[in-house]
């Protein structure tokens, strides 16, 4: 006859936490990010569409990264190579983004730069993917732009990882 041991007591190891505290510290952590991130997607922006105004206004996969944060495929934008001199606006209202002087080659297959033009974006907490990353919104209209990372080039360290079909570029005269 074989005999199996019985699971330890959890009188006998009273500072280990059990699983139901363990669980739960885990669903206050989850509730506090999607609380981050609801709070800031419930701002107000100067520019709003109903949804079928949103369909519209964009094609379907503008509608899907700008309304719905999608990505679209690395490397699949032509914004990616654009080097002439211009700026960068947010394809659902039109506000002025980024300056091209700003404008770097990242590698990663997304048009990338170091810098927005003055009270042109907010960022939020995204939780997405189970990691935590900062996303890019428009300050306008709050369309989703991309990401802001901390591995950018001098001056600023930082780069501003955008969609291609989220902007619009204005070639300067």
């Amino acid at each position: 006859m074989r005999y199996h041991k019985a699971m330890p007591d959890s009188s006998l190891f009273p500072n280990q936490p059990s699983r139901r505290a363990l669980l739960g510290a885990l669903g206050a952590f989850v509730a506090a990010f999607a609380c981050a991130t609801s709070l800031a997607r419930a701002v107000t922006y100067e520019v709003t569409h109903t949804d079928a105004e949103w369909h519209k206004i964009l094609s379907p996969e503008q509608y899907i990264i700008l309304r719905e944060s999608g990505t679209e495929r690395a490397f699949s934008s032509p914004l990616d190579e654009e080097k002439r001199a211009g700026t960068y606006e947010c394809a659902g209202c039109r506000l002025a983004l980024y300056d091209s002087s700003t404008k770097y080659d990242s590698g990663t297959g997304w048009p990338s730069f170091f810098r927005p033009l003055p009270n042109a974006v907010l960022t939020s907490v995204d939780t997405s993917f189970g990691e935590v990353r900062n996303e890019v919104h428009c300050r306008r209209c709050g369309s989703h732009l991309g990401h802001v990372f901390d591995d950018g080039p001098k001056p600023t360290g930082l780069r501003y990882c955008m969609n291609g079909l989220a902007l619009i570029f204005i070639l300067r005269s």
